[in-house]
């Protein structure tokens, strides 16, 4: 137990503290807000390899839907040999789920340390004692971001983030173009709604947190569909 918490707080909790403030005091304008967006853009970032996985995997999964569709009826009768079956194909056709848990793995483990960062306040001399000697020591640290304090709770930017996640959803499956099973219909509901409960219970950094990196999936969402656009072109011209 004693390694896990040195682990976490020298090696996680520490430098993500230290780089968050340094962030600030360089490049924010002495906002923590923007601080905070800039911290999340450089994390999708380094995580940019696996999502390029993640989206690739998106791809090639839309082809290959016919195929998973049969091997789930050929095992409609035994759950364990269709979710063996179904991951041997995945594997046969390079495609790694797993990718998409790393992101979200990381991005989870970054949440919790910035709830850790925040928690009893962030301008208490126990937190900025906690910075390295090659870092500045602010005065005050500035958490008022647009018309909020991000150390605060936050109703309206819960709701935002809840309702891009909503819009989000709702265009992965109009995408699709086929009808919503039931089951679908209450993710659409129930995922936004439980994201807005959540939210709405912490401080709002963690709204900028998830809301930054929702835009950034969004963007790369978009180069995606251009990347798909321009093969099914070029697939049109070579089989005239």
């Amino acid at each position: 137990m004693e390694i896990i918490t040195l682990v976490w707080e020298q090696y996680l909790y520490l430098p993500l503290f230290n780089f968050l403030i340094w962030l600030y005091l360089n490049y924010s304008n002495f906002n923590l807000g923007a601080a905070v967006i800039i911290l999340t853009i450089l994390l999708r970032f380094i995580l940019l390899p696996f999502t390029i996985l993640t989206e690739r995997g998106k791809i090639l999964g839309q082809k290959l839907r016919k195929e998973i569709v049969d091997i789930k009826n050929d095992y409609s009768n035994d759950p364990i040999r269709q979710k063996i079956a179904i991951r041997e194909f995945l594997k046969k056709k390079k495609i790694r789920p797993w990718a998409k848990a790393v992101v979200l793995g990381i991005q989870g483990l970054v949440l919790v340390l910035l709830y850790q960062v925040f928690i009893g306040g962030i301008n208490t001399q126990e937190k900025l004692h906690l910075l390295y000697p090659s870092i500045p020591r602010p005065d005050f640290i500035n958490t008022n971001f647009l018309w909020f304090d991000i150390a605060e709770r936050n109703l309206v930017v819960a709701a935002i983030v809840a309702g891009y996640l909503f819009a989000q959803i709702l265009i992965n499956f109009w995408e699709r173009r086929n009808q919503l099973t039931k089951k679908e219909q209450i993710y659409s509901l129930f995922f936004p709604a439980l994201a807005f409960l959540i939210l709405a219970i912490l401080p709002s950094v963690k709204s900028i947190f998830v809301l930054t990196s929702l835009i950034f999936s969004s963007i790369i969402s978009i180069f995606t569909l251009l990347i798909k656009m321009s093969l099914k072109k070029a697939n049109k011209v070579t089989t005239r």
